[in-house]
């Protein structure tokens, strides 16, 4: 009997070794991920263009694009951790695991909808990125799920090489991407707007019009399975 208790317990603590040598393995490999993410980042920020300059041409931009052929543009969303240049793929999945380099990384690379026109003439232009959970990407696009931080937070901007738009933030939404048929189409349907007024978690009304153009900042949201949260902008 004490042969097997012992037997056991041996079994027992070599799994319990193995466990914490896997679960050990695993953080140093999310560590390394964001570093990984993190060293990309801070090589790319000397690319962002100067938030007070009134170039029309912004020259951080050109030369991203000169470096990163799918480069697009920068989105910046202040009092967030959304200051990252974003790309388009030539569909909506190789970036999500590449950086810019088009190497594998978990992170992935923030990029518009490959539907959406890339001087954002689209009537929705759709940008996606990842929430990570160390706060890169777009993981603190949750913030906007707070009330008071979605009436202060109003503003955001996007830089493209000839031009710079403000976004107006006027939506926040919780959406189920399976039934959801409005916010993901670079089209807007004849009840786009009302659809929004209706179903928004946070809402203000700027006064949209037909011709708006509307920028949609996507990532995943985890109060159900497959839910997605989306911040809407007007871009002018």
């Amino acid at each position: 009997m004490r042969k097997i208790r012992s037997v056991i317990c041996t079994v027992l603590a070599i799994a319990l070794v193995a466990v914490m040598a896997y679960s050990g393995y695993r953080i140093l490999l999310i560590q390394a991920d964001y570093k990984r993410e993190a060293d990309m980042h801070s090589g790319v920020m000397d690319y962002k263009p100067d938030p007070v300059s009134n170039e029309t041409v912004n020259q951080g931009v050109i030369d991203l694009q000169a470096k990163y052929p799918d480069a697009v543009g920068w989105l910046t969303v202040p009092n967030t951790n959304i200051d990252y240049p974003f790309v388009q793929g030539k569909d909506n999945d190789y970036y999500l695991r590449r950086d810019l380099n088009g190497d594998h990384a978990v992170a992935g690379t923030i990029f518009i909808d490959y539907r959406c026109e890339k001087d954002f003439t689209s009537q929705n232009t759709i940008i996606y990125g990842h929430h990570m959970k160390n706060g890169s990407m777009f993981g603190t696009l949750k913030a906007f799920n707070d009330k008071d931080f979605f009436e202060v937070n109003r503003h955001g901007t996007i830089y493209l090489p000839y031009e710079t738009l403000t976004l107006e933030f006027f939506a926040y939404l919780i959406i189920d991407p399976a039934t959801e048929k409005e916010i993901y189409n670079p089209a807007l349907s004849d009840t786009f707007f009302d659809y929004i007024k209706q179903n928004a978690r946070h809402y203000r009304d700027v006064d949209l019009m037909d011709g708006d153009r509307i920028v949609t900042l996507s990532t995943c949201a985890y109060e159900f399975e497959n839910a997605r949260m989306a911040l809407l902008a007007r871009a002018a």
